[in-house]
């Protein structure tokens, strides 16, 4: 497995990085989180743009730095859009970042994450526990669009995923799992209010997408990325809030503050495992 420096050194040089670069970022989300998605990826350092219609979402791939599909709302004409912007970013060789939400409630969702898998090359590939036990056939528990259960297995199974997609795979839960085919790393930032947000599951693949954008490594990106979100729900926690709703506020002001000059004095000890 490629193995990313995890020291605040790293970190700093990866959000410098992504701040520096302001990478455009397209994002065909779904209308539940559209605002939060556009905001954070903002709040990162990049450009956001929220193409999402066919025609339009295509001529923007060929534009933007980096690409999120997101399957949270899976009406005809978006799906198309889907298909049509991925084809361009790939043409492109620009990184394209998936979201299977609510993959594994109903055959649907699963009908068009397999047709954007079968289509589509990911370089990422974020989603719950059970999302991403859906996508590699293991039987998984998905109400809604909420993972459920228990997954003891799951950093063998994001590297599962990881090898039949030829993908980065990112497993969000309590904590975090990011995985290739030759080995996983298991993250332990974050904080529990961010499973009492509605979006922040959205607002994690957007981070991953804008990293990717950014940082030349994808795999460098996608920890870093994962990481920085879990720090950013650390940080907003310790903020005054009464709640979920001023805990999301705060943690929107979390990552906006989270620059290279804040990073730069944090002691990440023990905030990633190696698994191979």
């Amino acid at each position: 497995m490629s193995v990313t420096d995890i020291d605040a050194a790293a970190l700093t040089d990866s959000i410098r990085t992504v701040r520096e670069t302001e990478p455009l970022v397209q994002s065909l989300t779904n209308t539940v989180t559209i605002n939060d998605v556009a905001n954070v990826t903002l709040h990162w350092g990049g450009l956001p743009v929220m193409a999402d219609s066919p025609g339009d979402a295509g001529e923007m791939a060929g534009l933007a730095s980096a690409l999120l599909i997101n399957t949270g709302q899976i009406p005809e004409d978006r799906v198309e859009a889907m298909h049509e912007a991925g084809r361009n970013a790939n043409e492109r060789g620009i990184p394209v970042v998936l979201d299977p939400v609510g993959v594994g409630s109903t055959l649907s969702r699963e009908a068009v994450a397999e047709s954007l898998l079968s289509e589509i090359d990911f370089t990422a590939i974020k989603g719950n526990y059970g999302e991403i036990a859906a996508l590699t056939g293991v039987e998984a528990e998905v109400k809604g669009v909420e993972s459920v259960g228990d997954y003891e297995d799951i950093e063998r199974t994001a590297r599962s995923l990881a090898e039949s997609t030829d993908s980065l795979v990112v497993a969000s839960g309590i904590d975090d799992v990011v995985a290739d085919a030759d080995g996983a790393v298991r993250l332990t930032a974050g904080h529990e209010m961010l499973g009492e947000v509605v979006g922040t599951g959205c607002m994690l693949g957007v981070t991953v997408a804008t990293f990717c954008g950014a940082l030349e490594d994808a795999h460098t990106a996608a920890v870093h990325g994962t990481l920085a979100f879990g720090l950013a729900g650390e940080r907003a926690a310790k903020m005054g809030h009464t709640g979920p709703g001023s805990y999301r506020t705060n943690f929107r002001d979390a990552v906006a503050d989270l620059t290279a000059e804040t990073v730069a004095d944090l002691d990440l000890e023990g905030q990633l495992e190696q698994l191979l």
